[in-house]
């Protein structure tokens, strides 16, 4: 155990487990949790020390809360994650004010260029890096201006806020996380609603790139405080969650090599012309029927919420923050190992994953006992009932959400 060493996290959800976990592998330190209110991911585990706090959401709260515990803890080392978009944000931005803290995320005058999705592809269109058409709207518009021959591309379309930060501050009855459009009429309508309900930021309307979850990639980076790229992790997705504010987080995974997927090579070097520090997590899709047309369509300024997919493949999140964030190695570590990592039952990946040769990829990575669960830690286990009970409950209930919400084939 190495008691130096003290992980600070704001959350309380899976990304909140998931990196506590690998501290805990690692250093076999538990972790400080702040959060509104505890999740069941993290409820009853013994390497979290949790601390409710219903005003952790203002961020002059949270600063007090850090620096009151920075205080009270010096000389240790602490690293600070946020665990949702909103919080890695508000840390990167009051960088300056938490001088205790190593903060692997990067510096906040990248956040203007990369927070809001528009930005975010002019920064693609400079590097080579394709993404699907996109129209981007400032304001509510009639059926006329939402027309396929207005927009340069056909229906049905995907609609998502460029800010999902500033979107999840207006919550509403029916909100998703992204929206899809049969027609000009259902698209206004749509766009109509979210704007009533206060949020005042660009909407980006896009092409629905074909394929269902299999299709899907996630790239996670890490770059050192020069803003060097010091590991690259590619997963390939097999299953997503379907719940209408859970729509598009990855429930299944098996890592392929990075080193060959065709976009390495093009973020590396925008992140690094960038000087962008600290984690990166692209969302990624194969175009059905090709075999390399991938389109970014997002960038996550953090590690993602399925980031024990790297810890499993031999990248530990916690050790790339600890032991790389700040020293002066040249290295890169670029995953090519496979491995299965899975936030729900195994028959759940199986039975709705539609891409056979996956399931069968998955099942022989079980077997070889190659295969991981965020939640299903048994030391987390020992001499403590209620967490496994809470965690047999949690993946219990996977089976009537996949069961509810899981679109149905016409």
């Amino acid at each position: 155990m190495n008691e130096n060493i003290i992980p600070v996290l704001i959350g309380a959800d899976l990304n909140c487990y998931n990196i506590a976990r690998a501290f805990h592998e690692r250093y076999g330190v538990k972790s400080y949790a702040f959060g509104r209110y505890i999740l069941s991911a993290i409820k009853f585990s013994k390497i979290i020390k949790f601390t409710a706090n219903p005003n952790i959401d203002d961020e002059k709260v949270m600063i007090e809360v850090l620096l009151d515990f920075a205080a009270a803890h010096k000389g240790r080392k602490l690293i600070l994650f946020g665990c949702t978009d909103y919080y890695a944000t508000a840390i990167a931005r009051c960088r300056d004010q938490l001088t205790d803290y190593i903060i692997p995320y990067p510096d906040a005058t990248l956040q203007p260029m990369m927070l809001g999705k528009s930005e975010f592809y002019n920064l693609c269109d400079k590097y080579g890096i394709p993404y699907p058409a996109t129209v981007i709207l400032h304001e509510a518009v009639d059926e006329g201006a939402l027309s396929e021959e207005a927009l340069g591309f056909p229906y049905p379309i995907i609609i998502k806020p460029s800010s999902s930060i500033e979107y999840w501050k207006y919550t509403f009855d029916g909100m998703k996380k992204i929206y899809s459009a049969k027609n000009p009429a259902e698209a206004v309508q749509i766009i109509n609603r979210i704007y009533k309900h206060g949020y005042s930021e660009p909407m980006i309307l896009q092409e629905m790139i074909t394929g269902g979850d299999s299709y899907m990639r996630v790239l996670t980076t890490f770059s050192d405080q020069r803003g060097k790229v010091r590991a690259v992790c590619l997963g390939h997705t097999l299953l997503e969650e379907h719940t209408p504010k859970g729509l598009g987080n990855h429930s299944a995974i098996i890592t392929e090599s990075a080193s060959e997927f065709p976009l390495t090579d093009k973020i590396i070097k925008m992140l690094e012309d960038l000087g962008y520090t600290g984690y990166a997590n692209f969302d990624i899709k194969l175009n059905a029927g090709s075999t390399d047309d991938y389109r970014v369509f997002e960038i996550n300024m953090r590690q993602g919420r399925s980031n024990y997919y790297l810890t499993a493949a031999g990248l530990n999140v916690a050790a790339l923050a600890t032991e790389i964030y700040d020293d002066e190695g040249e290295d890169i570590h670029i995953c090519d190992r496979e491995i299965f990592w899975h936030h729900v039952p195994k028959s759940i990946v199986y039975k709705y994953t539609e891409d056979s040769e996956l399931i069968r990829k998955a099942r022989t990575l079980a077997k070889s006992k190659s295969s991981r669960s965020s939640l299903w830690y048994r030391y987390d286990f020992q001499l403590n009932p209620l967490r496994f009970l809470c965690v047999i409950e949690h993946l219990r209930r996977q089976h009537k959400k996949y069961k509810t919400y899981y679109p149905k084939k016409s």
